[in-house]
């Protein structure tokens, strides 16, 4: 699966055990430093993910009101 087709809720479980892995520690330079790009990238498709779902919802809430 590329990360253009990861979901919120699969991106956020993978940063969360990218966090968990860096602050167990005990990983070589190289290792922690790939590590923190992963978690770079997955936050990035976090915040995609937010701001679609927030555009979503202030364009539900503008139609909402011009109903009204």
């Amino acid at each position: 699966m590329t990360d253009e087709q990861l979901g919120y809720e699969q991106a956020r479980d993978e940063l969360a055990d990218v966090v968990a892995k860096l602050e167990a520690g005990g990983l070589s330079l190289e290792d922690s430093l790939a590590l923190w790009e992963r978690g770079e990238a997955l936050a990035k498709i976090c915040d995609r993910h937010l701001a679609g779902a927030r555009e979503r919802v202030e364009a539900a809430l503008a139609a909402a009101e011009k109903e009204s």
